[in-house]
């Protein structure tokens, strides 16, 4: 599934090495040394695809202002930076990814944890735990409408949502509105 990372860590670096502060002062050339040291460990670590620890090495090569290599380090930070989420984001089942996108409601993060959900809701439409997640996200950002949508889905893939609703502290901003209250008591099911 993961590519070989293949990265030289000989070739652009040899001609900058070769070139770079050659008639500078030393105290600069001290600190151009540590910084392709720091540099080159970096790509190494890229090459191993350890990406979250070769990123900050790289992002202290873009902070030592020398050019010839930070424009170099901003590429591979991007690398990195994609990696890394491609790691993070792979599920191997639904409920993972549904157990990550409820982390991020806990975690107060509602723009990606809708984007988890919704991509979810695609994915997977016929779990009800989806709809009934996406359900309890719409209700804690205000969006009823949609929250009542959700929750009717959640139902009518699995009537037990609708007890779960009941009791779930989640919906109380939806508490007394007369639309939750009819898709959680259905006429003729008083007392069920």
């Amino acid at each position: 599934m993961s590519k070989k990372l293949e990265v030289n860590p000989n070739s652009p670096l040899d001609k900058i090495k070769a070139e770079s502060h050659r008639n500078a002062p030393e105290d600069t050339q001290v600190r151009f040394a540590q910084t392709l040291q720091g540099y080159e460990q970096a790509l190494k670590l890229m090459q191993a695809q350890k990406f979250e620890k070769a990123k900050p090495l790289f992002e202290k090569v873009v902070e030592s202002g020398i050019s010839e290599l930070a424009d170099r380090a901003k590429v591979h930070i991007n690398i990195c930076n994609q990696h890394m989420e491609e790691v993070q984001n792979t599920f191997n089942t639904p409920e993972e990814h549904y157990d990550f996108a409820v982390s991020l409601m806990n975690l107060g993060d509602f723009v990606t944890a809708r984007e988890h959900m919704e991509a979810l809701s695609v994915q997977a439409p016929t779990l009800d735990f989806v709809w009934y997640g996406l359900a309890v996200l719409e209700c804690l950002t205000g969006r009823t409408t949609e929250s009542l949508q959700h929750l009717d889905q959640a139902i009518r893939l699995n009537p037990c949502n609708r007890f779960q609703a009941r009791n779930d502290p989640d919906f109380k901003n939806m508490a007394d509105d007369p639309r939750f209250t009819e898709l959680l008591y259905p006429e003729g099911s008083i007392g069920a």
